[in-house]
């Protein structure tokens, strides 16, 4: 059976520019399922309706697109600078995106403070602060600054730093700070020993073992057996640290080597990170969303994600295929570095060699990974078993839907329900309601998302939303609505299981949907019929697994909550500005893609935008500041 776009998709598809620019899908509701940029976007996002379409992805993108947005951009590299500004922004769940979406950790030297300190952060701001990194995990981060900082003592206290203070604190005692507080070293030692500390983490450690081997030896002549002991144990931790560096190439390669392996729909990054022809370390990351993209789109979506907040660009850049866009990349990385940065696809020679080992790491990797995953599809298993036991559910809880509310002092309220199958979430059924019909009422909003939900369901069984027309007004999948779940897990008390009962009455589901309620304060839980609440033993995996879903309907919640806040936000605080109006707002949004970089701009670059006078940005600039 072929595909026919209903009336709206058919007029936007006629009116496409053949510019360069981005483009996104959106659902009926405008939430933007999905964004991207085309060198002609006429024929880019024609492509997405062909009838011979083979790509389950997009398949399944198509059927919810109710509306599409199009910026045309002059160049191609703009379309690339804005396309990561809107997927930053809007995280569609169709883009192919770093697991989680989180942010990942770095070290950070305050080098613009007179006495650095150094941290662990996982935000980049532009503070004259150097950073180290990315590292996938907080613990790798630690224990390479436990190590350094027996070589590098360095403050991590809040003291304001005079070299006047009576005593220094404990860490001075253990050798782990100099005591820059009390004078026993100045400004110009602390930050020089600062200074070989960033050297070391660049991969530049060479010159600093031979220093202090021969501090330890002069020590040792001097008779100062006492100091050479401790240059000694220096040394025993700096090598600790080099014994996991290999050198690659020569003093001046500076690299990072990107492989990835795919298995069943998951994806894992591997990450060289070559300086000064050392390998000074290695990180994976796991992407989301790759079904259907091809190892080109894949890799490419992943650079562009990695090196938008990367603490470092390297000179060169080495992947196993080719790109399209290489060109327009390094044009952005270029900038980034503010020196020249290539892309290559190395075909022999000690450089396809590290490619080839990057490979071989990120199978490794995503093997170990896939079995931890099995083992712990074994503790679902155990959970799911021991979740019908306690709560006496005539099945095993296979499919969990948990709900939740988030507001601001009754504003902007959003219900979230998350779905958990086999123990494990399942984002793609996953949805939010922006509640419209109460605030500041917490029953209410869960009895209108509640009720939006199994109407939806009674619609599938009515067939009503098998018609093209209403799947275009809701956007969504009928098989989402027409499963109902194994368990309905409520995140509240007893008030909130009453609210669940009567919708589920109201729609003859009473006794046929398994309920519980969970109230955090002491985590138990309520089900109808029941005086007594249930507490399950604290170390169960049955309790672990109904914290992790009301943790997760929680999260989704606030996130839902806070994107619907900005955008009344944004549009508050720039629809106060004189000049600006609607037009204008929609205008500079889609030029600089958050108030954030509209802040960050001067006013040239913004009377620079089509349709904003110099009066009008001196205005911005004014109420921005």
């Amino acid at each position: 059976m072929s595909y026919k776009p209903s009336e709206r998709i058919s007029e936007l598809l006629g009116n496409l520019p053949t510019k360069a620019g981005v483009y996104l899908h959106k659902d009926a509701d405008g939430n933007v399922l999905y964004v991207g940029k085309a060198i002609n976007l006429r024929s880019r996002v024609r492509s997405y309706f062909h009838s011979n379409v083979d790509s389950i992805k997009t398949l399944r993108l198509r059927r919810q697109i109710a509306d599409i947005e199009v910026i045309t951009t002059e160049t191609e590299l703009e379309a690339l600078l804005l396309e990561m500004n809107l997927i930053k922004q809007h995280k569609p769940q169709f883009n192919v995106r770093l697991k989680d979406d989180k942010r990942y950790p770095y070290i950070k030297v305050h080098w613009a403070d007179p006495f650095p300190k150094v941290t662990v952060t996982r935000r980049m701001v532009r503070d004259g602060s150097r950073y180290f990194g990315p590292y996938t995990s907080a613990w790798a981060v630690q224990q390479t600054l436990d190590l350094l900082r027996k070589v590098f003592p360095y403050l991590t206290c809040d003291r304001i730093i005079t070299g006047q203070d009576e005593r220094a604190c404990l860490y001075m005692d253990i050798k782990l700070c100099g005591g820059p507080c009390i004078g026993a070293v100045n400004q110009d030692q602390y930050r020089a020993t600062i200074r070989q500390l960033m050297d070391f983490l660049d991969g530049k450690s060479d010159h600093i073992v031979q220093g202090i081997e021969s501090r330890m030896e002069q020590a040792a002549t001097d008779l100062q057996f006492e100091k050479a002991a401790e240059y000694r144990d220096q040394l025993k931790a700096i090598r600790r640290i080099t014994a996991r560096q290999k050198v690659i190439g020569s003093s001046d390669t500076d690299q990072d080597v990107i492989a990835f392996a795919r298995d069943e729909g998951d994806a894992c990054v591997q990450v060289f990170f070559i300086r000064h022809g050392k390998l000074i370390g290695r990180e994976y990351f796991m992407l989301d969303n790759t079904e259907g993209e091809s190892d080109p789109e894949i890799l490419q979506e992943f650079l562009t994600q990695f090196y938008d907040d990367a603490a470092y660009i390297p000179k060169e850049v080495l992947l196993p295929n080719e790109i399209e866009e290489a060109n327009i990349i390094e044009e952005w990385l270029r900038r980034k570095r503010n020196t020249k940065v290539t892309i290559q696809v190395p075909q022999r020679g000690k450089k396809r060699d590290l490619v080839k080992m990057a490979t071989e790491n990120a199978h490794d990797t995503l093997a170990t990974i896939r079995q931890q995953w099995a083992a712990d599809r074994s503790k679902h298993v155990q959970a799911i078993t021991e979740l019908q036991s306690a709560l006496k559910l005539p099945a095993p809880p296979t499919r969990i839907e948990c709900y939740d509310i988030s507001h601001t002092q009754g504003t902007q309220t959003v219900g979230s329900m998350v779905v958990f199958v086999q123990g494990a979430p399942y984002k793609n059924d996953y949805r939010r309601f922006n509640v419209q019909t109460v605030n500041n009422d917490d029953y209410g909003a869960m009895r209108e998302v509640l009720t939006r939900r199994f109407q939806r369901y009674q619609d599938t069984l009515s067939g009503e939303l098998h018609d093209p027309g209403k799947i275009k007004a809701r956007s969504e999948r009928p098989v989402v609505w027409a499963m109902l779940p194994d368990l309905l897990l409520i995140d509240g008390g007893k008030g909130q299981l009453a609210v669940a009962q009567e919708v589920l009455r109201a729609f003859d589901l009473e006794g046929e949907v398994p309920l519980a309620s969970l109230a955090k304060q002491e985590e138990e839980l309520f089900v109808p019929g029941r005086t007594t609440s249930i507490f399950l033993p604290r170390r169960s995996e049955a309790l672990f697994l109904v914290q992790r879903v009301r943790d997760e309907a929680h999260r989704f919640a606030n996130e839902g909550h806070q994107k619907r806040r900005a955008k009344v936000g944004v549009a508050s605080i720039l629809d106060s500005i004189p000049g600006v109006g609607p037009r204008r707002r929609q205008i500079l949004l889609r030029r600089f893609g958050s108030l954030e970089a509209l802040r960050e701009a001067s006013v040239d670059e913004i009377s620079a935008v089509p349709g904003i006078p110099v009066d009008v940005a001196m205005q911005i600039k004014t109420h921005l500041v």
